[in-house]
């Protein structure tokens, strides 16, 4: 049984950063690491051209599993996704949790920066990454 403590943990903060022409979709970042987030994002136009074409698929309800795909890897892991950089080189990640705003707004909140993924397979750290992820709650 979680604790009081734990859940005030859970509950994370989260701030707008794109939103698609209608409104009914978004993109936001977990205000506890946004600026690690951002600071990769704007690392190089390499990186700033991948995101914005993660952001466009995310952004008009778009599917490509190349770059961004459910993480679903066993029943803890609901609405957890991952933003795939430069798969098959440098193999980034961003993990994320997909919510929905009291408004219905259908939002990627982006939540954790992995960087470097050495394997096909999921590694016991990055499966305790994602368990985590999936535990957050934000509020909208």
């Amino acid at each position: 049984m979680l604790t009081y403590s734990l859940i005030l943990k859970l509950k994370r903060n989260c701030n707008y950063l794109i939103g698609s022409k209608d409104g009914k979709r978004a993109i936001y970042l977990d205000e506890e690491n946004k600026d690690e987030i951002i600071a990769y994002l704007q690392r190089d136009e390499r990186h700033r051209k991948k995101f914005k074409f993660i952001a466009e698929i995310i952004l008009n309800n778009h599917r490509n599993t190349e770059v961004y795909d459910k993480e679903e890897i066993n029943t803890k892991c609901k609405d957890v996704t991952a933003m795939k950089f430069f798969k098959g080189q440098d193999n980034d990640r961003i993990y994320c949790k997909e919510i929905h705003s009291s408004k219905g707004t259908f939002i990627v909140v982006a939540a954790v920066l992995y960087e470097k993924k050495k394997t096909k397979k999921l590694s016991q750290k990055q499966i305790n990454l994602i368990e985590k992820v999936a535990k957050y709650s934000y509020e909208i």
